[in-house]
């Protein structure tokens, strides 16, 4: 090594330099060699959300993603186990499925038609006679990864060291329990989604879901552009039950709809939007009243955003995931969610409010994707100015069950992550 590299090392700031109780440094969005590392560290070590349940409802059933670079397969196999494989033929590395989903009896290689069974195993080659005594297709299946679920989210891991997930989890399950309770008694199934590309780190993102300081500035067009009730619905800036939780494990929820939050509890005092009634209207057709202001109450989703370290948020009404494609480049899908079974015109509805907001031509979207893309660009300026969590820090306070509490519009939730982030980076 030159004298120039261990000079490099030498002047390289301590992660407890990267990153303080109030603040960070701007190396986080621009560093590649932090990139590299938090790739191997985190996305590569811990529990990544890969899908949800409804996805791969059947035998066959399959949609691809990626961790990090590394591609991978979510797969139902006959026996109805949901397995993870590593999109890449054991032969010559070539990936085994370019689909973003469907149904399939197994995977084959298009290079050298290496077949392999839906939990990964080697079924076929051609030409066999070319490896007598030199391949066993036992010891060759597709690499398979840690996968656990739950409350009908799919997360994988490449670690099989990895905790178990219920512990990785912690106190985000409780909130997990209520997010699936808009499903107003039926099972949550996806619905559809979009994804874009924006320029900037992924931890710009990661921060933006709990960040409740932006909402009627980013998305003061959304707020004109809803109706009154609506409006007054999320307007939870001086609401004192409007909190956010860091619930350990880099993992946050931000409570924006205080009454939404269990969607079970219904005292009978809120009174349906009339942007719904034909909702209304349709469904007490068929239905009890209970059952309908139920479903009709369920329609904006839950009333948080929690968001679950590193890579996904169940916001409200809709997954939002990102994928890293490099340390200046992100990758967001938006998954719109309904009601598995549920009414038709109350799934259209939930679509039409997604698209509203989430859609590519909504009104949230673009404006946190501006946003997103500047503070990288900012990020550039240098090093003397620090990317600042220090907000709600000195109202911030322990609740009885450990979890640090501050208002919606406070940086607690950020903080949260990038503890967890610190606590990553620094394991070797």
């Amino acid at each position: 090594m030159s004298s120039h590299e261990l000079g490099l090392i030498a002047k390289s700031p301590s992660l407890d330099q990267l990153v303080q109780d109030d603040r960070v440094d701007v190396s986080l969005y621009h560093d590649p060699q932090l990139y590299e590392q938090e790739l191997e560290k985190i996305f590569y070590r811990t529990w990544v959300w890969v899908g949800h349940e409804s996805e791969v409802r059947n035998p066959g059933d399959f949609r691809t993603t990626t961790i990090g670079r590394r591609p991978v397969i979510v797969v139902r196999d006959k026996k109805g186990a949901i397995n993870v494989l590593e999109n890449r033929c054991r032969h010559r590395g070539a990936t085994v499925c370019e689909k973003h989903k469907g149904n399939a009896t197994g995977f084959t290689c298009p290079y050298h038609s290496w077949s392999y069974a839906l939990d990964g195993k080697l079924r076929a080659l051609p030409y066999p006679d070319g490896y007598e005594d030199i391949l066993d297709k036992s010891e060759l299946p597709l690499n398979s990864l840690r996968v656990d679920s739950y409350a009908g989210m799919i997360f994988a891991s490449f670690n099989d060291e990895v905790e178990p997930l219920t512990d990785f989890l912690g106190g985000a399950k409780h909130w997990m329990d209520l997010f699936m309770k808009q499903g107003a008694g039926y099972p949550i199934k996806t619905q559809g989604e979009h994804k874009f590309t924006f320029n900037g780190n992924w931890k710009i993102q990661l921060e933006n879901t709990t960040d409740g300081y932006h909402f009627p500035i980013v998305h003061k067009s959304f707020m004109s552009s809803v109706d009154e009730e609506t409006s007054e619905m999320l307007s939870f800036m001086t609401d004192p039950q409007a909190v956010t939780h860091a619930l350990g494990n880099g993992h946050s929820v931000m409570v924006m709809v205080p009454e939404h939050v269990d969607l079970e509890f219904d005292d009978g005092s809120e009174q349906l939007q009339e942007r719904f009634a034909h909702v209304t209207e349709e469904l007490s057709k068929t239905m009890e009243p209970a059952q309908v202001r139920r479903i009709v109450r369920s329609l904006h989703g839950a009333g948080f955003n929690l968001n679950l370290f590193p890579n996904v948020a169940m916001s409200m009404s809709f997954f939002r995931v990102l994928n890293p494609l490099s340390v200046k480049q992100t990758e967001i899908r938006h998954v719109a969610l309904g009601m598995d079974g549920g009414p038709e015109i109350a799934n259209r509805e939930r679509l039409r409010i997604h698209e509203h907001f989430q859609g590519p031509f909504g009104f949230g979207s673009p404006d946190d994707a501006e946003a997103w893309e500047r503070v990288q660009r900012g990020a550039e300026a240098g090093p003397q100015v620090p990317i600042l969590v220090n907000r709600g820090l000195n109202r911030e306070v322990l609740a009885d069950n450990g979890d640090k509490v501050s208002h919606a519009t406070d940086e607690t939730g950020m903080r949260e992550a990038y503890a967890m982030w610190k606590r990553m980076m620094s394991n070797d």
